[in-house]
């Protein structure tokens, strides 16, 4: 009889071969002193995944989807093929840097209050990643949402990073883990539903962390855990230019929707509509100040992310990924 392995990995790929080789050899290198299996998924991406998988990494299962079934989806058929007693949902642009897994495992195995645990993710140059950790999102927070007030204020208590500015090693309760990297026991997320397939892509690891809360189990930051994550390499390559910034409001419209209803839904969306046009107004204040000689181009692309945001509050544009 084959044994019950502590812990199920479960990484989802769409057209991110490359990064995910890197990252199943991570996984081998750091990860030895606990028990665990692989599960990929492949979302339809026709890149070749499942030869590199059966060449390179044969213990690693293999599920080809047909169709892409999205994040949250395609997490909860991964945990169907899985048996560990805990479950880790990593992105295939991800790496380990030293025995992550095992430091986050090591705290769920302490704390019996755990929700949900995630590592200090660092960005390609090893920077911090500030969208590691996060708070609920609300119609404030989302609306002002910006990398220069992030970076000119840190400290505000919108963002939720301050466990960030502290020590390395730094252990604290947070709202919000990042869905690059989660960590939770398999009895906690069959308890909250698993994940809401009804988010194609981002949102639902802020839903999964406010149904633990509300199952009155607290989410853990564990700096020691350190995972590097190349951002943005699973869903960069989807074609249609801004089909990212839309899709992001499109699912925090829906999380809003579903956990506090219409009326806050609504107040998201014309919230944005105001946000928008203050922010285009601002960007053809800079175009027509420089005479679109300084950063051009990257006034243009702000120009176009925001009109389409604009065109998505209107209803006159969506996210499509079919």
């Amino acid at each position: 009889m084959a044994l019950v392995p502590d812990l199920s990995i479960i990484i989802i790929n769409w057209n991110s071969v490359g990064f995910l080789r890197k990252c199943l050899a991570s996984i081998d290198a750091n990860t030895k002193k606990k028990s665990f299996e692989v599960i990929v998924i492949d979302n339809a991406s026709g890149d070749g995944c499942g030869d590199m998988l059966q060449t390179e990494f044969p213990q690693v299962r293999f599920v080809q989807s047909t169709t892409n079934l999205g994040f949250a989806a395609a997490n909860n058929l991964g945990v169907q093929h899985s048996s560990g007693k805990y479950l880790l949902f990593l992105n295939p642009d991800t790496e380990l840097a030293g025995p992550a897994i095992a430091r986050m495992m090591e705290f769920l195995e302490a704390h019996a209050d755990a929700g949900v645990v995630g590592a200090k993710l660092l960005n390609s140059d090893l920077s911090i990643q500030t969208s590691c950790i996060q708070n609920f999102p609300t119609v404030l927070n989302r609306v002002i949402d910006a990398e220069l007030l992030r970076r000119l204020f840190p400290k505000l208590p919108f963002w939720g990073t301050r466990p960030l500015l502290k020590a390395s090693d730094t252990t604290a309760q947070v709202e919000v883990i990042s869905g690059a990297c989660q960590m939770i026991r398999r009895e906690l997320f069959d308890q909250v539903g698993r994940f809401d397939a009804s988010y194609f892509m981002y949102a639902e690891d802020a839903d999964l962390c406010l149904r633990t809360h509300r199952s009155k189990f607290r989410n853990y930051y564990v700096g020691s855990a350190v995972v590097i994550h190349h951002g943005g390499q699973s869903s960069g390559a989807v074609s249609g230019g801004n089909f990212s910034a839309i899709m992001m409001r499109e699912s925090l419209h829906s999380f809003f929707r579903q956990n506090y209803g219409r009326i806050h839904a609504f107040a998201y969306r014309s919230a944005m509509a105001l946000s928008a046009i203050f922010r285009l107004i601002l960007l053809a204040g800079a175009a027509l100040t420089t005479l679109g000689l300084v950063r051009r181009n990257v006034l243009l692309r702000a120009i176009a992310k925001w009109t389409s945001i604009f065109r998505w509050t209107i209803g006159l544009e969506m996210a499509s990924h079919s």
